[in-house]
């Protein structure tokens, strides 16, 4: 072997070594995150809450012993009973079947509306902290106004200008909950910008795109997985809002949003209509906090094992 390919084999384990090191360190890291997050039995009993409700939510056909949307006549309101654990509504219609269908309402409201703000935010807090500039200046402003309205009363307003449906639920959830990700995208972002790899990057040519995509976003994604964890719990309020103000999913379909609303005027006759939605907005949101918090706790790096 000539001197020129010993030279190039020694480099080629050299680097072989250090991409070993990185991985073992990386692997450590998890380790000591799933450590820290096993250690937090208030988190683990958020994830069992949560996949209680995952569960029940993909399982509703089998799980529920009644259709939701059936009315059975003479049943208005009344109390449970060991047939009927949770009792009837004001119309006729089995509570237990309601508040179980209603959490894939909650879920899937939750899950996507997160996604598509997660999605929105770190576009936008990326290009406004990687270019900088008039790019930051305009996205920045963008995000400031939108943190500037309230956000229920924008929620109800686009509801009511696009109607209300699952679909325009997402969409108008999605879209104007995204800017508190920015944000926190882009104060990392301009933090990592100026760090020696990515300048290095930037002299061997490499595209800005490809530095975006490669080398800054996995480095910003534990703080966003932790903030969207924790504003599973807020979008599921914010669902559950305009359903019970009518702008959300619409009767006969159930939600737990319209479940309260519908026991809202027989609060004195028929509290139970009003008390099992209550309960699962309360449990769901509470077990989504505490996992999310369970999260932060795991993966922050000043955290001692």
């Amino acid at each position: 072997m000539s001197e020129k390919e010993e030279s190039m084999a020694s480099e080629q384990k050299a680097l072989n070594a250090v991409a070993q090191e990185i991985e073992y360190q990386y692997r450590s890291e998890l380790l000591r995150g799933w450590r820290r997050f096993r250690a937090n039995r208030a988190a683990l009993a958020g994830v069992v809450l949560v996949i209680l409700v995952v569960l029940m939510a993909v399982f509703a056909e089998q799980i529920s012993p009644y259709d939701p949307i059936q009315i059975v006549s003479g049943k208005r309101g009344v109390a449970p009973s060991r047939d009927h654990p949770l009792g009837w509504d004001h119309v006729g219609r089995d509570l237990l079947a309601r508040v179980i269908f209603g959490s894939r309402v909650a879920l899937i409201v939750g899950l996507v509306a997160s996604a598509v703000a997660v999605t929105i935010g770190v576009a936008v807090g990326a290009a406004a902290g990687y270019f900088g500039g008039w790019v930051d200046a305009a996205l920045s402003r963008l995000t400031d106004t939108l943190m500037a309205f309230p956000l229920i009363a924008l929620l109800i307003v686009l509801a009511a200008v696009l109607g209300p449906s699952l679909t325009t639920t997402l969409i108008v959830i999605g879209i104007t909950t995204w800017a508190r990700y920015a944000r926190v995208v882009r104060a990392d972002v301009m933090s990592l910008k100026a760090q020696d790899f990515i300048t290095a990057a930037r002299a061997a040519g490499v595209k800005d795109y490809r530095i975006i995509w490669r080398h800054i976003l996995p480095n910003v994604l534990a703080p966003v997985i932790v903030l969207a964890t924790l504003g599973v719990g807020s979008i599921i309020i914010l669902e559950s809002a305009l359903s019970f103000l009518g702008l959300g999913i619409q009767p006969p379909n159930p939600s737990w949003g319209g479940t309260l609303a519908d026991g809202r005027a027989f609060i004195t006759l028929y509290p139970h209509i009003s008390i099992a939605p209550g309960v699962m907005i309360f449990l769901t949101v509470l077990a989504f906090n505490l996992f999310g918090d369970g999260l932060r706790d795991a993966l922050d790096p000043r955290q001692m094992d």
